[in-house]
């Protein structure tokens, strides 16, 4: 399985799981050679984007993305090969702006770096929630979806690594405390896409969130 085999790379250390970032640096449009055609899949793959965050997952149809995209439907199958192509070409572009939104920051405090990629997290999820929906609810991820969605994964354990190495939270295993600060915060905005945050004020429900996080993973004196 892809997800476990980069999960191992992962625990061997970072000379490896850096490559993985290499991987996603050019998004979708990097698999192919920069030619008329792939100008034509990046229309395409635009149009998709729009159907998607005007009509939802379900909406996404290749008549309805050739339809936006001025084109006939079968120029959707020669192109992309059809839906399958289409969705594992946005999910693709999904999880490479999630991975840049999550590595964005520069802060030279590695907590408050930390904090921030939690954040900007919450940020993309509810700017894009459809796409986000798309991304981890309405797809299969078949292999190369997977090293991309894995690339996510390497950004939160290299955050979680810099938090440690400037002695601001104890993480023996930094895999294991990303995948962690992952679970938690995807099950919060997961429950905030969805109606289902109780308190008055999500978005401080959502730092108080961390702030427990980080006062389990806190130095003990």
């Amino acid at each position: 399985m892809v997800v476990k085999r980069i999960w191992r790379a992962v625990r061997t250390g970072p000379a490896k799981y850096e490559k993985m970032l290499c991987m996603s640096e050019a998004g979708v449009t990097g698999r192919r050679s920069r030619t008329p055609s792939a100008d034509v899949e990046r229309e395409l793959l635009s149009a998709a984007e729009e159907v998607l965050v005007r009509d939802g997952p379900s909406g996404l149809t290749v008549r309805a993305v050739a339809a936006r995209a001025g084109i006939a439907p079968m120029g959707v199958y020669n192109r992309l090969g059809g839906k399958d192509g289409l969705v594992e070409a946005l999910l693709i572009r999904g999880f490479d702006r999630l991975r840049a939104a999550l590595e964005a920051g520069n802060e030279p405090d590695m907590l408050v770096r930390l904090r921030n990629s939690v954040l900007r997290y919450r940020q993309f999820a509810l700017a894009n929630p459809h796409f986000y929906a798309l991304m981890f609810e309405h797809a299969k991820h078949e292999a190369e979806v997977a090293e991309h969605a894995a690339a996510c994964f390497v950004a939160w354990v290299r955050n979680v690594e810099l938090t440690a190495a400037a002695g601001q939270i104890v993480a023996p295993d930094p895999p294991e405390v990303a995948q962690q600060i992952w679970s938690a915060v995807h099950g919060a905005v997961a429950l905030e896409l969805k109606g289902l945050v109780c308190t008055p004020d999500p978005e401080a429900t959502y730092s108080a969130l961390f702030d427990t996080i980080i006062r389990g993973l806190a130095p003990q004196a």
